[in-house]
């Protein structure tokens, strides 16, 4: 299968757990690179199985892997440390000193509650995104079992309203703080407020990437011929076209040479509009370039 200018530019491949979508957004990776798109290939699964896939060392930094192929598998708590820091640089600018331990204590509970890895990860993501087209032709995502992609996706319009509702509340300090100074006549013009902009900076930066995930981005669900596999990918499918997601062709992994054709059928009606794309159970792990480009082929 070779790439054609219909590909969208930025792929997820997603599903259970355990149904090969690294091995296979590895393959297709592949393929783009060896059309002469140069592709970014980023796992988003903290299980991080997408060196072993490409048999090469992976790391938070993009890497060469080959001819117009970059990897990463982004470090998702090095992430969230960055973006304390940041906070925290903006608070020093913007609060009182007296009150930046307790800043500190906040955001260091912060950074251990569930889902800043998740948000942070998606971030990294956002970044990558916003570098297509410009320093990538694509980007492939590897992401984690369905239900974190289901969340990940959905992420930047999640938050979109909740950082708006902070940047009022922080131009309303503002202008407190700008009317106590007319009153006791400071007069000075105020310096911008660093907080402030970085709030209306990411409300920004997520609304154009929710837009961008709806309208430049396909997810391509990878299953098993199993009945349970089939039936999270079915409801998957469905969450995913009631949120506005383009779902591509899926992909049935690791066909048996006799397979329960009652699933196996069942599995082809229900995926007929968008399509499918068939792979046999290879008889060794495809693993390297070598059986990654093979397995593209089948």
């Amino acid at each position: 299968m070779s790439a054609r200018s219909d590909d969208p530019a930025i792929t997820f491949f997603g599903g259970k757990g355990g149904v090969g979508k690294t091995t296979v957004a590895a393959a297709a990776a592949l393929r783009l690179a060896d059309s002469g798109a140069r592709t970014l290939l980023i796992s988003t699964d903290p299980a991080h199985s997408l060196g072993d896939a490409l048999e090469t060392r992976l790391g938070d930094r993009p890497r060469r892997v080959a001819d117009c192929l970059w990897a990463a598998e982004p470090d998702a708590d090095a992430a969230v440390r960055r973006r304390v820091e940041e906070v925290t640089d903006d608070a020093y600018a913007a609060l009182p000193r007296d009150i930046m331990p307790a800043v500190r204590r906040h955001l260091e509970h912060a950074a251990a509650s569930p889902g800043m890895a998740e948000s942070a990860l998606a971030d990294l993501l956002i970044g990558a995104m916003e570098q297509v087209p410009g320093e990538w032709d694509r980007l492939v995502v590897d992401s984690a079992p369905t239900g974190h992609l289901l969340r990940m996706l959905a992420l930047p319009e999640l938050l979109t309203p909740w950082v708006r509702g902070l940047a009022r509340q922080r131009e309303q300090a503002v202008d407190a703080d700008r009317f106590a100074s007319d009153i006791v006549g400071a007069g000075r013009e105020q310096a911008e407020d660093p907080l402030l902009e970085r709030l209306h900076a990411r409300r920004r930066r997520l609304e154009r990437a929710a837009a961008r995930l709806r309208g430049d981005a396909c997810v391509r669900l990878v299953l098993i011929p199993r009945r349970m596999v089939l039936a999270e990918t079915e409801r998957a499918a469905d969450q995913l076209a009631e949120a506005g997601f383009r779902l591509g062709p899926v992909i049935i992994n690791q066909i048996p040479e006799h397979p329960d054709e009652e699933i196996l059928g069942a599995a082809r009606r229900r995926f007929a509009a968008c399509g499918a794309v068939e792979i046999p159970l290879a008889d060794k792990e495809p693993t390297g370039a070598a059986r990654l480009r093979a397995l593209d082929r089948a």
